[in-house]
């Protein structure tokens, strides 16, 4: 806590006077500090560099990948077949027939009041004959899908109303079915345990008077060059063909008569778009670099020159060189440019998706191989500057934190010393306003005796 004693003996502003001296004082320090602030925004506008470049090295490492501009688009003639294709793919077509669909195998048992043993158990065998054993808690039909549902068995059970009997009880039935589709979803369910079913004396609940198959499972089955000596038959499980062509999922909804045509075909302009997000990320990050090092020189007289971020800022100046002849350079000959990645005249990075697209439907491979080439060459300048451990631009913004960090320091010490400098004129001027309290008082106290002393007139005798 300061000490204040304004105008104690001498009337004057004595904190104001302290406070004018220690702004003196603290030129030093104020320097400092306004170094310091400064150091601290170039080093947030480098680590958000950093962060950009970091980003574009995940990119360019997706990009440099053989099937990064792989895109095609796929169609069918049928809304009974769906198409999709997917990373591996090539331009196709095909005519398919459709025979069947993929079912769940389906079962209704016997219209029921309340399970006729106690407690209900059952067994299910699946398609490859494993046995499960299921035990109710109760006789309700909601108990025994309860139990079924439980099981952990490839088969759920819901409870269905079916009206009353002649005595008006309400009837419910079990309508189980697989979890799968196909063929290996197939069960059969029994009202016994494994050792009835073991021994034939167990009852098939399908079997049972009012009971049903509602659907048997089946695989999905196509038919590929259908009529002709090269005919084939493709099954599966489900509706989807998995990789029926590489890189080609096909799926179907319903059976057909008449074949399908499926087709696909190379998007150029999705591979366009891929290319263009890559090369838009690299001209952000050159047009950060440009907007940054950018100098505001002053005009006429009383203004003052602006310096960028990155002015004078070695390490960046050659991070933006990299980038840009890492997207110029001919790859293997072959001029970016005449794949619509090209610097204007301006020094900005542009995209011509057009010419991309022309480029890509005449010669793919020559297109994929320059694109792949500049994101391998990004790649490497990324991983120069941004790598986590010695990166040129993290070693960069290392420094700078080392910088700051011993600026800091030097202000602590010139905090203290400020501190102290203000406690000694504090005490200074505190002992001089004492003083001068001191001897304003004895100069009353002699004013006072001097006036008691008697005065001596010419006229007096006496």
């Amino acid at each position: 806590m300061s000490l204040s004693l304004d105008g104690l003996a001498s009337g004057l502003d004595t904190t104001a006077m302290i406070d004018a001296l220690m702004d003196v004082q603290a030129i030093p320090r104020n320097l400092l500090k306004a170094k310091a602030d400064d150091k601290e925004v170039v080093i947030s506008h480098l680590q958000t560099l950093n962060t950009s470049l970091q980003d574009l090295l995940t990119k360019a490492t997706a990009a440099k990948k053989a099937d990064a501009l792989a895109a095609y688009s796929a169609t069918s003639s049928s809304d009974a077949v769906s198409v999709t294709a997917s990373a591996g793919a090539s331009a196709a077509r095909m005519d398919i027939v459709v025979d069947r669909v993929a079912t769940a195998h389906t079962v209704v048992t016997a219209a029921l009041t309340e399970w006729p043993e106690q407690p209900p158990t059952l067994t299910l065998v699946d398609a490859e004959g494993n046995q499960t054993e299921i035990v109710a808690s109760g006789t309700s039909l909601t108990e025994v899908a309860a139990a079924i549902n439980k099981a952990g068995v490839p088969v759920t059970a819901q409870v269905v109303s079916a009206g009353v009997d002649a005595n008006g009880d309400p009837l419910h039935r079990l309508q189980l079915v697989a979890t799968a589709t196909g063929t290996a979803g197939a069960f059969q369910i029994y009202r016994g345990d494994a050792a009835a079913v073991d021994a034939g004396t167990a009852t098939d609940l399908a079997t049972e008077a009012g009971a049903a198959v509602v659907t048997q499972a089946q695989d999905a089955q196509v038919r590929l060059w259908a009529g002709t000596a090269a005919e084939q038959v493709v099954t599966s499980s489900s509706n989807t063909f998995d990789e029926l062509m590489p890189g080609i999922d096909v799926t179907v909804s319903k059976a057909t008569t008449e074949p399908v045509t499926v087709s696909v075909s190379a998007d150029t302009a999705a591979s366009a778009k891929t290319a263009k997000s890559f090369v838009d990320a690299i001209a952000a990050i050159l047009k950060r670099i440009d907007e940054g090092s950018k100098a505001t020189v002053a005009g006429s007289t009383g203004e003052t020159t602006t310096l960028g971020v990155y002015t004078g800022d070695s390490t960046v100046r050659a991070l933006r060189r990299s980038l840009g002849e890492a997207v110029q350079h001919p790859v293997g000959g072959v001029s970016p440019s005449s794949i619509g990645v090209s610097v204007d005249r301006y020094g900005v990075l542009t995209f011509d998706a057009e010419k991309f697209e022309a480029a890509l439907a005449d010669d793919p491979a020559l297109v994929e191989g320059v694109f792949t080439g500049i994101a391998e060459r990004v790649e490497t300048v990324a991983t120069q500057y941004s790598d986590r451990y010695d990166g040129l631009l993290t070693s960069r913004i290392t420094g700078q934190e080392s910088e700051v960090d011993a600026l800091e320091d030097q202000i602590e010490r010139w905090d203290l010393r400020l501190e102290q400098r203000r406690a000694t004129l504090e005490r200074t001027y505190a002992s001089l306003e004492t003083m001068l309290s001191q001897m304003q008082s004895q100069q009353q106290y002699l004013s006072s005796q001097l006036s008691a002393l008697p005065s001596y007139g010419k006229g007096n005798n006496r």
